[in-house]
């Protein structure tokens, strides 16, 4: 495993690629359960690898001939962004987002029942969290919210509603369709296979100034 502050070749900002999918980039704003912006979010910048971006275009191609559209909420992820949860999570003193995202399971627990992790799988560029918006750009309904800290929030839960099961297998569906593979304890969450870095942890900021620093290490 290699961790590296460099940005590679291969790198992309989505927008460039498919302009049509939307983004909402959480951990760039204070809407997320740590409550603030996270270390290595320079601005709303959705950044994944080439390979992901060619990828989640033909998604979005998919989806939309049956009238839905795609939302990111967060794509590649600097390890610096990933140690900032670490970090969140050990403050048990700090609860203010709790009744948002995770009402049902005490903080302690976060690491413990694996819903926080010391690595992500974001920081190598090819894992993105994803939902399905309607042809008029509201959301979905899928059961939970996006990060959602509770075993509803597993892809295939049986808790969830009929409506809200069918809207999780159209997305599910077509991401696994062009190659992505979904975390069932996330319904949000997908990983392009194969990936093109599936060894190294990338810590450059989440930033356009990235996108043209350096070539591949």
């Amino acid at each position: 495993m290699r961790c590296d502050s460099l940005t590679p070749g291969g790198f992309v900002d989505l927008a460039e690629v498919d302009s049509s999918i939307q983004t909402d980039m959480r951990y760039a704003v204070s809407g997320n359960f740590v409550g603030s912006p996270l270390d290595g979010y320079l601005g709303p910048l959705c950044i994944v690898t080439s390979e992901a971006a060619d990828v989640l275009a033909e998604v979005q191609q998919d989806v939309s001939a049956r009238g839905y559209g795609l939302r990111i909420y967060d794509a590649y992820r600097p390890a610096r962004a990933v140690a900032h949860i670490a970090r969140w999570a050990a403050d048990l003193g700090d609860q203010r987002t709790k009744p948002e995202f995770y009402p049902g399971v005490d903080k302690s627990r976060l690491f413990t029942d694996g819903y926080i992790h010391g690595r992500s799988g974001h920081s190598r560029g090819s894992t993105v969290d994803v939902t399905l918006i309607s042809a008029s750009s509201d959301p979905v309904d899928m059961g939970t919210g996006f990060d959602c800290f509770d075993p509803r929030s597993h892809t295939m839960d049986p808790r969830i509603g009929i409506e809200q099961r069918a809207n999780r297998l159209v997305l599910t569906s077509a991401m696994e369709r062009a190659g992505f593979v979904n975390l069932p304890e996330e319904w949000w969450h997908y990983t392009l296979q194969p990936e093109p870095f599936p060894d190294t942890y990338f810590d450059f900021p989440v930033s356009p100034l990235s996108l043209g620093s350096v070539s591949s290490p």
